[in-house]
């Protein structure tokens, strides 16, 4: 195969997965003698939270409240009890939270000056504090109550995965104090993955699909009951959090 050729080649491949060749994150390789370029997806992070795990321990709330000093009276990260039924046959449950790192973030469609944004490296939705203008319109948009005013900064702040522990190769604050291993962190585009297999071989879910945000956090057997559900009027349902605002959205 002529060199022009191999550039064709490789330059039709990038553009077929979404990445322009001057952006693209990832490399193409052509072996020798080989008729067709192999590319790999561009990585896009991801974490799956096993609910059957989670013993409502906050271990994950106090990590991340010491790896970011989150002032007091605001959360990146959180913990529900959700408990339902009938008496005498009630239960509880546990339902982390934090930013879903939407692949179709509303809080990046409505911000004005583009600090809030996804990186197409990653899939990591972050936030500029040096271009926010804190005008609250992601804190209105964003359909899990992930985001709040940094009383420091003025500007919009959330979980942005430990960017700066991902970076050097390590796992998010949370996932690393997980007592019972309750949260899985990593590339849901490698197939080898552990966040991967778990989502092609369990029955996941995702916090309120109806609204289209596509989120980038997954669970295993999470309890969804909310306190305005009226499909059950006789069924208790109470939802608590330590988080200054309890309702949820």
């Amino acid at each position: 195969m002529q060199e022009n050729e191999k550039k064709l080649l490789r330059r039709e491949l990038l553009n077929r997965i979404g990445l322009g060749a001057a952006t693209a994150a990832v490399a193409v390789t052509l072996p020798a003698g080989a008729g067709a370029a192999v590319a790999r997806d561009p990585v896009h992070y991801a974490m799956v939270i096993d609910t059957r795990r989670c013993i409502g321990c906050q271990a994950c709330s106090v990590a991340c409240k010491a790896e970011f000093a989150v002032p007091l009276g605001a959360t990146r990260s959180w913990v529900e009890y959700v408990e339902k039924g009938t008496f005498p046959h009630v239960s509880r449950q546990f339902l982390p939270r934090l930013c879903n790192h939407c692949r179709n973030p509303q809080c990046v469609n409505v911000c004005p000056t583009g600090a809030t944004f996804k990186r197409a490296e990653d899939g990591i939705v972050v936030v500029d504090p040096e271009v926010c203008i804190g005008c609250k319109y992601c804190i209105q948009a964003c359909p899990y109550d992930a985001r709040f005013i940094h009383p420091d900064t003025g500007a919009a702040d959330k979980c942005d995965f430990c960017l700066h522990r991902v970076g050097r190769g390590l796992v998010p604050a949370c996932v690393n104090t997980c007592q019972g291993r309750a949260r899985i962190f990593g590339d849901m585009n490698d197939p080898a993955s552990a966040v991967a297999q778990l989502i092609a071989t369990q029955p996941v879910t995702v916090l309120r699909q109806g609204m289209g945000t596509r989120p980038s956090v997954f669970y295993i057997a999470a309890d969804h009951s909310d306190p305005r559900e009226t499909r059950v009027p006789s069924q208790y349902v109470r939802v608590d959090t330590h988080r200054r605002i309890q309702e949820r959205r």
